[in-house]
């Protein structure tokens, strides 16, 4: 295993910057994501970590030792592709053993890591197929096995399952994250997909533009987004946000916003009359029958079973508010809303950043 550490890497195709000078560490062991929208820089990244990419601008570390210069072969790591890259001419027992026999590993040592890899992933009765026998679960985790049989200090994922359907994807996903617990190898995994990143990280990277938004837990993230981006990024269905202003008054703090009052007491940052984002997350809004709620227009009602998502009308925003059970509201009606007073959220109109 190994610790890695990126030092103001940045990447440039030809005169456009992609990466921005980004920094962190990740520690011996630790499983990190790094998540964010389409083209924010992260598979560029990944693969510079890689070594399938050229660095533009400072120094990637594996176990310590600047890796800049060094060829892929020699940087001891494994990659997961999206595309399982798997060679149809060979077996599953062949295309896990490859690596090992490009090294001219010695066979008794190839077919005991092979032997242990398939029986970590249940490919035991699949190692005489081919892949094209095989379902797109089954050629993952070849992809996989062919990545722990080289015992590598580092794991990288890229996107490892996005070809796959969501029941397939949510198996998946525990999978990989007790593949992880069992083996103890350092992990970075990317995806633009924020719920593989929630359920699998121990901490998450989120991107943007070829910048570090934020880092920390999952639940670091979700519950203290330290910007709009982030606050909008993490959680699904994403947080309602609405413009306002921010008022004080004695002991009282609320957000005026789409002429009515937003409640805010525990927010102690910010100015009377500043102009803020106020954000609340879907789950933290209540049906309520209190004469201080907030009226709003039902425009859908999606019921999922266990829960029912409302789409509701509030002035010219659109909110939408997510209930346990089930609700008799039709679209067209009116209710009254209520927020959790401890969980608003929020950020400077400006500069996006959260106040505390």
């Amino acid at each position: 295993m190994a610790s890695v550490s990126f030092k103001k890497i940045e990447k440039n195709f030809g005169k456009v910057k992609i990466i921005h000078g980004i920094s962190f560490d990740i520690a011996d062991g630790e499983f990190v994501v790094l998540v964010g929208p389409s083209g924010c820089g992260k598979s560029t990244l990944l693969r510079m970590l890689a070594g399938l990419e050229d660095i533009s601008g400072g120094e990637i570390a594996i176990d310590g030792k600047v890796v800049n210069e060094l060829d892929s072969k020699d940087r001891d790591i494994a990659m997961v592709f999206q595309s399982y890259a798997l060679y149809p001419h060979m077996t599953v027992r062949e295309n896990m053993a490859f690596s090992l026999r490009l090294r001219n590993a010695d066979a008794e040592l190839t077919e005991k890591r092979v032997s242990n890899a398939a029986r970590i992933l249940n490919l035991d009765v699949l190692l005489d197929r081919f892949p094209r026998e095989l379902s797109g679960g089954q050629r993952q985790r070849v992809a996989m096995g062919r990545a722990i049989v080289r015992d590598p200090k580092v794991f990288l994922f890229d996107e490892p399952l996005s070809n796959l359907d969501a029941k397939l994807r949510v198996a998946m996903r525990a999978e990989i994250k007790d593949l992880h617990q069992r083996l103890k190898t350092t992990t970075v995994y990317v995806t633009h997909d924020q719920i593989e990143a929630m359920t699998m990280a121990d901490r998450i990277v989120v991107m943007h533009d070829g910048i570090v938004e934020q880092i920390g837990t999952p639940l670091e993230l979700f519950d203290r987004p330290g910007n709009l981006f982030v606050a909008q990024f993490i959680g699904s269905p994403s947080m309602n946000v609405l413009k306002g202003t921010l008022r004080r008054a004695g002991d009282q703090t609320w957000v005026e916003a789409e002429g009515a009052r937003w409640p805010a007491d525990h927010v102690k940052g910010g100015q009377d009359g500043q102009a803020v984002h106020f954000g609340v997350r879907p789950t933290d809004m209540v049906i309520t029958t209190a004469g201080d709620g907030v009226a709003a227009k039902v425009v859908v009602v999606e019921p999922t079973g266990a829960e029912t998502e409302l789409l509701l009308q509030i002035g010219t925003t659109k909110l939408v508010l997510v209930m346990h059970g089930r609700t008799n509201a039709k679209p067209d009606d009116t209710v009254m809303i209520g927020i959790d007073h401890g969980k608003a959220h929020l950020f400077d109109q400006a500069s996006s950043q959260r106040i505390d």
